[in-house]
């Protein structure tokens, strides 16, 4: 089995996911299938893509939930990654080494080369954030974008995962979770950011900022608009208001 480094880098990089300000548009999801589609990492492989029947590997995907009820509710809309945890457990049952963590920044990767498709490290994350490609018979997963993320020939400020470059909504968050003074780090002190299901013991890194409440989870009414006459406008009114 795989062993995890046996010293801790001095970076820590993992995503900071905003579910206040998560649309559920799935940008992420596209520009990651798309940065995906070739490259270092390896692609993403579909089946039957113009065809009935489509399936394919992603390593990025959001769900949307119902959250509370009546006027208190909300649609939550949770995009779900690697979290590239600090213990993975689907590194250390991998039989061939393909899993691994690195060192130096905590990035939990596969080398495709000594990967044989068991599917080992699906069972194993508890996340359900690990896919097999049939196109190639390997895993896949979230890269944190490795190949642009330490890329010299981009830009600076192009240097982060395609997810976080394609959210128009600024939902999603890069950086280093050991340094205190890094945007991750100061958005989960400030909005009390978690982890899920850390009890685990996996350790994850990843961390979501809760939804904030809002003025309709506060049971605050709809101000009313005097439209100064007109039967339709104040049906209108009374429509978008009740």
């Amino acid at each position: 089995m795989t062993s995890l480094p046996e010293t801790r880098g001095p970076k820590r990089l993992a995503l900071a996911i905003d579910l206040d300000t998560c649309v559920g548009c799935h940008a992420c999801v596209t520009s990651c299938k798309e940065w995906n589609a070739g490259g270092d990492p390896a692609p993403l492989g579909d089946v039957n893509a113009y065809q009935a029947g489509q399936r394919g590997a992603w390593a990025n995907r959001v769900f949307g939930y119902e959250a509370g009820e009546g006027e208190a509710g909300r649609t939550v809309h949770f995009p779900k990654n690697c979290f590239h945890c600090e213990t993975p457990q689907c590194v250390t049952v991998c039989p061939t080494g393909a899993s691994f963590k690195r060192a130096e920044d905590g990035i939990v990767l596969v080398d495709y080369d000594k990967c044989i498709g068991c599917k080992l490290c699906a069972w194993a994350c508890p996340y359900g954030v690990r896919e097999l490609d049939e196109v190639d018979g390997t895993m896949k997963k979230c890269t944190l974008c490795i190949d642009r993320i330490y890329n010299e020939h981009l830009k600076p400020e192009e240097r982060q995962p395609a997810c976080v470059l394609a959210c128009p909504s600024k939902a999603r968050h890069f950086g280093d979770f050991n340094d205190p003074e890094s945007s991750v780090s100061k958005l989960s002190r400030e909005r009390g950011g978690f982890r899920v299901m850390e009890d685990l013991g996996q350790n994850p890194t990843g961390t979501y900022l809760p939804p904030r409440p809002g003025q309709r989870a506060e049971g605050a009414e709809l101000p009313k608009v005097d439209h100064g006459g007109g039967r339709f406008l104040r049906w209108v009114d009374k429509m978008l208001t009740r």
